[in-house]
């Protein structure tokens, strides 16, 4: 993929999957802005790609509240003058099951998860649309189409935003404005480091779940970043509105 001269935004670009979201998209030709909530972890980012000479910034940004979004829109388009393509990334997991979970928690985790692409996709509009088109690429979960007792809240954010990507899809096509999720399995972040813990044998429950994919693997941020790069490029032109699996064919198993 050529991403030569375009412009992207990633959210959560500290760590995980946006940075390696980031890292390849840079790689691919882009020149990255990167929004992290943690300045110690996007510096990171930035020095990386930087040291591989693309080009980076990074802006510390609150991308669940209005004022975190429109301050990444502001900084992407002083550094750059538009944005072609937008990774919205930033999300947190919490586990719990429905019954032991706090409102505020909920809350929290909407606003992040859900409410935080909402807003940022909104404030990335009037950019995109000024400037003919652009891809917006959502990470979403297998957790939008299946369940998991220990992750129900985290689950109804990953299904709300592929529902909110087919309408955006719909609605912005005419705009040349294209809508697409990537649907990641467990990927070897700090959050899945969180759900293994969160077990009672967390080695144990490594095994047994690395046993069931059919990769034997886990994804590498890598993995996710280079569906991204993907969807955000000219040569998926005409698709929007669908979900990318990347989820070593954890999916295509019956049992």
């Amino acid at each position: 993929m050529d991403l030569s001269g375009k412009i992207a935004v990633v959210t959560g670009a500290g760590q995980g999957i946006g940075e390696g979201s980031a890292l390849r998209l840079a790689e691919a030709g882009a020149a990255v802005v990167c929004v992290d909530i943690d300045r110690t972890t996007l510096d990171e980012t930035v020095k990386t790609i930087q040291g591989n000479s693309g080009s980076a910034v990074g802006v510390v940004a609150d991308v669940s509240t209005r004022e975190g979004n429109r301050e990444m829109v502001a900084r992407a388009c002083a550094e750059y003058g538009r944005i072609d393509i937008f990774h919205a990334n930033a999300g947190v997991t919490i586990l719990g099951r429905i019954d032991d979970f706090a409102d505020e928690t909920w809350d929290r985790l909407h606003d992040l998860n859900l409410k935080g692409v909402y807003l940022g996709i909104k404030e990335m509009l009037p950019i995109m649309r000024a400037h003919g088109g652009g891809a917006v690429i959502i990470t979403a979960s297998v957790l939008g189409l299946v369940g998991d007792p220990d992750l129900p809240a985290y689950g109804a954010t990953k299904g709300g935003l592929r529902a909110m990507c087919r309408s955006l899809a719909v609605a912005y096509g005419p705009e040349n404005i294209r809508f697409n999720t990537v649907c990641p399995g467990d990927v070897e972040t700090p959050g899945l480091k969180d759900y293994f813990d969160f077990q009672p044998d967390p080695e144990g429950a490594r095994r047994e779940i690395t046993a069931r994919y059919p990769m034997r693997r886990f994804a590498s941020p890598r993995d996710v970043g280079n569906a991204v790069a993907f969807l955000a490029s000219d040569d998926a032109a005409y698709i929007t509105g669908t979900d990318i699996l990347v989820d070593g064919g954890i999916l295509a198993k019956v049992y």
